[in-house]
């Protein structure tokens, strides 16, 4: 019963098979935004992600979920937590990456620092 997202935001889920499957499908917008560098349709697909695993959560605190349903929020979750893991490292090599294109601290005779240096080198070429 693969049911399409538009069905994931609907307040309530009507069963389980059903919020896992919503689940599923959201985690796989992710991961599809992910690889297609959409901004948009990451923030979509992940807010869709985050209600409805509050929903799952809380539906299994609540409720008895067969071995099979709990296997596959468990594997919900871990590939929630792998996706989070490869965002963080993309943002880490981009953050060195802009570090690299545009230092934070002035370099060389560019900033405050080389002001010092040039009063002191300032004149002829020969320093005494």
């Amino acid at each position: 019963m693969n049911r399409s997202l538009t069905s994931s935001h609907s307040a309530a889920p009507r069963s389980i098979e059903g919020l896992l499957s919503d689940l599923e499908s959201a985690l796989a917008g992710v991961h599809e935004a992910l690889v297609q560098r959409d901004a948009d349709a990451l923030e979509r697909h992940s807010v869709s992600v985050q209600r409805l695993m509050a929903h799952a959560l809380a539906g299994a605190r609540q409720q008895a979920w067969s071995t099979q349903e709990r296997q596959r929020l468990a594997r919900a979750g871990a590939q929630m937590a792998a996706q989070r893991v490869s965002l963080s490292r993309a943002t880490a090599a981009l953050d060195r990456a802009l570090d690299t294109l545009m230092p934070r601290e002035p370099l060389g005779l560019y900033g405050e620092s080389g002001r010092e240096l040039k009063r002191r080198s300032s004149g002829d070429s020969v320093s005494a």
